[in-house]
């Protein structure tokens, strides 16, 4: 019963992933000289590091790995090659590590050889976003400036808009400088804020595992969209 519970939504949410896919036109396709693609997958902050909090104590960094474990799930269901940056909330520091500003470089440092390391790969940061006002809402792809970058980014920002929040105004924009994975990994880089803990709605439906696996799904489309060469 416990395997039947689970599998009828990851089922479902394959098929979401696929309704995604077949509205994009496939532009290209991969030569046989690049190495396979394998999805960086980053569950932002974890560890000493939180992330953003949420009025109610929710924290950012477990919201992001479970979006991040469900959509490893879905890539499993699809065959699609997938690594994790962190697969858990306990991290490993290096001795010496000793205050969190320490233990976040540590970490960030990790991240960015692990990626860096992997032929073919292509990075997708998890994040939630904070504002001190609850109005603002949404979801945003930001991208770094690597080659393909910006295609992954705005791939992955029509689809989430298309089938989460068609209401959403925001776009796929540069993301800032100082985001050490986005300026430093040598790959395709993207970093989806999935929505803003601050906002009441944008928090009750990140606290759903419904909407949480629908967030993975979508993730997950927009990278096999930007892979096959669909046209942005």
């Amino acid at each position: 019963m416990r395997f039947i519970k689970w599998w009828f939504p990851l089922a479902a949410a394959a098929l979401l992933a696929a309704a995604v896919l077949v509205h994009g036109r496939y532009a290209a396709v991969q030569t046989d000289a690049a190495p396979p693609p394998v999805l960086l997958i980053d569950p932002g902050h974890g560890g000493a590091d939180g992330g953003a909090v949420a009025a109610d104590g929710t924290r950012e960094s477990d919201i992001n790995l479970d979006i991040a474990l469900r959509l490893q799930a879905l890539c499993r269901f699809w065959g699609v090659d997938a690594v994790m940056t962190r697969t858990g909330d306990d991290i490993d520091y290096p001795a010496g590590a000793d205050t969190i500003a320490a233990k976040k470089v540590a970490d960030q440092h990790a991240r960015l050889a692990l990626i860096n390391g992997t032929p073919g790969a292509v990075l997708l940061s998890i994040h939630q976003n904070k504002y001190p006002a609850s109005a603002p809402h949404g979801i945003q792809v930001f991208y770094g400036p690597q080659a393909g970058s910006q295609d992954l980014a705005r791939l992955t920002q029509a689809a989430l808009t298309e089938q989460l929040c068609p209401d959403n105004r925001r776009v796929a924009a540069p993301a800032e400088g100082s985001i050490y994975l986005m300026k430093n990994a040598r790959c395709p880089a993207v970093l989806a804020e999935c929505g803003f803990l601050s906002n009441p709605g944008d928090l009750a439906a990140l606290q759903t595992g419904g909407y949480r696996l629908k967030l993975a799904a979508v993730l997950l489309a927009g990278y096999m969209q930007y892979i096959r060469g669909v046209d942005p």
